[in-house]
């Protein structure tokens, strides 16, 4: 996971969850949640440029 060594211990957690332990059940719920918070995120950066 050399790709992900410059992130918080937690997103590579997160990963490794997703890649090794992660029912596939949980695997939409976890993609909604995960596109949700991107997109909040985007629009809360874009808000404070624009001020």
């Amino acid at each position: 996971m050399k790709e992900l060594d410059h992130y918080p211990k937690s997103i590579i957690k997160a990963v490794r969850y997703i890649k090794q332990d992660a029912p596939k059940e949980q695997l939409e719920e976890i993609k909604k949640v995960i596109e949700n918070a991107i997109k909040r995120r985007a629009l809360a950066l874009e808000n404070i440029s624009h001020n």
